[in-house]
């Protein structure tokens, strides 16, 4: 059955007809609307990004070697190649004149940067890692003599290219880079994210100017860190396929602290890993600099307890409240100081411990991870970068520091070797 609207129907059915229409229109565009933005909302979650930072660990490692060896054939110059790598490497480090042999049996890995191979020609850029239980005793642990550590520290790398700035909603070479650099040679505490999941939701380049000290506590407690370090790379393209131009900032703190900026050049695309990899040790010099003069301590803003936070706030309404005889008093709470039941016990403070840890399977993961969490007084314990078939590395918080944190785990049956800060254990 038709029906027709008609000037002889009342104008307040009309009216009525319309709105139903309206509401009928409104609801299917909010539906649409819905089902659109949690398509969105998926979108920026999944997808391929996100790079897993390289497992941290004690061994000696030289990069930025450049070799340009000639042979019979292409395989044979490769060897070459990587032979007069280990011996500059091994003069880099100050080691003493030993024969290629010994130094090849100390070798535990070569690292590839770039690497042209030609038919009787190879032209590399490498990096050479040393066993550290055997070319310790000629030139010394990579991280030794770098005086004590920071504390944890979440870093942030954002990247500024073509007008957009981004941290990991894509796979950067700037993100990559930091992926890569081995940090257990520098007395900064980098903790790294994969950026993969929700943190590439929580961790942008906006999060950086941020100013709310309630915000940065919870993102900080996320990752069990105590302040952020933002390193920022400004990208600039001559022209496709020319030249790159790079500005590279060291920044810190929930303040974005400006530390330092530098400038270097790319001739080409191919070379804008090298460029990023030569940025990176001299940002983490920048920040080694400011470590030594006493820059890189937390925030008491951020590590502030609640009573801390209480009192702000009351002398901000005393400010801000209209002064007057004939308003009446309030009455304030006394702030009572409470001590800490392991202050009452005598227990020493928790320190931050890093454990690294032989990871064959997913099941030695759990179980690294139940053991180190079952001894007494660990408050946390998380790993920052996990490596299947390799070494993975965890953060733990625990009261009494990285001795009694050994002293139990040897206790269950773990051979564990270094102490302080950093533990080493395996079964």
């Amino acid at each position: 059955m038709a029906f027709t609207i008609s000037q002889k129907i009342p104008r307040a059915a009309r009216k009525g007809l319309d709105r139903n229409r309206a509401m009928a229109w409104g609801g299917a565009a909010a539906l649409a609307l819905a089902i659109l933005g949690g398509a969105q909302l998926i979108a920026q979650v999944e997808g391929d990004r996100g790079i897993p930072p390289l497992a941290n660990s004690e061994d000696i490692q030289v990069n930025g070697i450049q070799v340009d060896v000639t042979g019979k054939t292409g395989a044979e110059a490769r060897i070459a190649g990587w032979k007069q790598a280990q011996k500059i490497a091994w003069k880099k480090l100050g080691g003493p004149d030993m024969p290629l042999e010994s130094i090849d049996a100390m070798v535990s890995s070569i690292v590839i940067g770039h690497e042209q191979v030609g038919p009787r020609r190879y032209i590399a850029t490498l990096g050479v890692i040393f066993d550290k239980a055997k070319a310790g005793q000629y030139v010394g642990s990579g991280s030794a003599g770098v005086g004590p550590r920071s504390a944890p520290l979440l870093l942030i790398p954002v990247l500024q290219s073509g007008g957009v700035r981004q941290v990991f909603e894509v796979r950067g070479p700037w993100q990559r880079a930091w992926a890569e650099f081995q940090t257990s040679t520098s007395p900064v505490d980098y903790v790294r994210p994969t950026g993969s999941g929700g943190e590439s939701l929580i961790l942008t380049a906006g999060q950086a100017g941020r100013r709310s000290r309630l915000w940065w506590r919870t993102v900080l407690g996320q990752f069990d860190t105590s302040d952020v370090l933002s390193p920022v790379a400004r990208i600039e393209r001559q022209w496709p396929g020319g030249p790159i131009n790079g500005t590279f900032t060291a920044r810190y703190g929930p303040d974005n602290t400006f530390l330092g900026s530098f400038t270097l050049t790319a001739a080409s695309e191919q070379e804008l890993p090298r460029m990023m990899d030569q940025a990176i040790v001299r940002i983490d010099a920048l920040y080694r600099d400011a470590l030594a003069q006493g820059q890189l301590q937390p925030d008491p803003t951020i590590v502030a307890g609640g009573a801390a936070l209480d009192r702000a706030f009351e002398e901000l309404r005393v400010k801000l409240m209209p002064k007057g005889d004939d308003l009446p008093p309030v009455a304030t709470p006394p702030v009572v100081e409470t001590a800490r039941p392991e202050e009452a016990a005598g227990v020493v403070a928790a320190e931050p411990v890093t454990v690294q840890f032989a990871t064959p399977d997913a099941a030695a993961v759990d179980a690294a991870l139940a053991a180190v969490r079952g001894v007494p007084g660990v408050q946390g314990a998380s790993t920052v970068s996990l490596a299947i078939g390799g070494t993975s590395v965890m953060r733990v918080t625990v009261a009494g520091g990285g001795d009694r944190l050994a002293a139990a785990l040897r206790g269950q049956g773990w051979k564990v070797a270094g102490g302080g800060g950093v533990l080493r254990i395996s079964r």
